[in-house]
């Protein structure tokens, strides 16, 4: 049988760690080994992950200067594949969530489904809960308009239907996973990509966590961005892709589009309006914002894509 490994990086997250690890406790199907990395944490979070340790199987390390999001959990992930056989199986876990009690059980369950193909991933939904632990929301999927089936090209452009701590994996895929390159701006979109060209991954509807929107969330609908920010998130997102052609997983067409994208949003930092990329963006609808589906909207949408940053921002400061 396969062991389950919980993936768990934390800092400072003493406000919601406590309930945390006690919806661990409570798994129907208890992990096998919980590997737990602090990174330089200046709150009671420690402690907390140490009084846990005689309730649940933790194995904890600790970092003596805080590298980051994705730094700490591409260590903690390297930590996991050398304990773990490729064939057993990896939770990842957000410090601030709450797990529903069969979240293991059921995405173990759907892995091995022999209808689903033997994927290397699957994920749930959740239920959204604010910082007090009310839900908000029966559907994080609805809740973010996530869709279910992305294609290579909505991965190009930064689309990602994953979220982590929803997520269940064969440790396998850690080989094409580590290490999280530089550029990659959260951990779940990567390995997403990667599940996706190697033996992809499995959506089930049933939520597995209760998934909290608090002001802190480093992402989520709780994150706040702008143009240039997700503009330039995209181009380095886009431009690692372009390193890996050499897997010998991508197609001339999807080579070509995403060498167009590129250059597309390299136009859109510089110049004010860029009116030959409109029949383009047009004809690639379907890749650059697949949740539009509408003939209109997808008019109104591509003509505000070409419209640029430098135009953007000095209408922004006009109001």
């Amino acid at each position: 049988m396969a062991k389950i490994g919980v993936v768990l990086a934390t800092y400072n997250g003493e406000k919601f760690l406590s309930e945390m690890l006690s919806s661990l406790v409570m798994q129907t199907r208890p992990a096998d080994i919980i590997f737990v990395l602090d990174d330089a944490s200046s709150d009671s979070s420690v402690q907390i992950v140490e009084n846990f340790s005689s309730k649940l199987p933790i194995k904890l390390w600790k970092n003596s200067v805080n590298t980051g999001h994705r730094a700490a959990f591409s260590k903690i992930l390297e930590i996991a594949k050398a304990e773990l056989l490729p064939s057993d199986l990896i939770a990842l876990a957000d410090q601030d969530d709450i797990w529903l009690p069969e979240k293991l059980e059921i995405l173990e369950k759907t892995v091995f489904c022999s209808e689903n193909k033997n994927p290397d991933l699957v994920f749930g939904d959740a239920n959204v809960i604010d910082a007090k632990g009310q839900i908000i929301s029966t559907s994080w999927r609805k809740e973010a308009k996530i869709i279910e089936s992305l294609s290579l090209e909505n991965l190009m452009t930064g689309y990602t239907n994953l979220t982590g701590c929803l997520s269940l994996f064969k440790v396998s895929l850690l080989e094409k996973v580590l290490p999280i390159p530089e550029d990659v701006f959260v951990h779940d979109q990567w390995i997403g990509f990667c599940a996706f060209l190697n033996n992809g991954y499995v959506a089930i509807k049933n939520p597995v966590i209760k998934y909290r929107l608090h002001d802190d969330n480093a992402i989520g609908i709780g994150a706040k961005h702008i143009w240039k920010e997700e503009i330039c998130k995209n181009l380095k997102w886009s431009k690692l892709l372009l390193n890996q052609m050499n897997s010998g997983k991508f197609e001339k067409k999807s080579v070509y589009f995403l060498k167009d994208y590129i250059s597309y949003l390299e136009n859109r930092l510089t110049r004010f309006f860029l009116p030959e990329y409109f029949m383009w963006a047009i004809k690639n609808s379907k890749h650059l914002y697949p949740h539009v589906r509408k003939p209109f909207k997808i008019l109104l949408r591509s003509f505000i894509s070409i419209l640029g940053v430098p135009l953007l921002e000095k209408i922004k400061q006009k109001k």
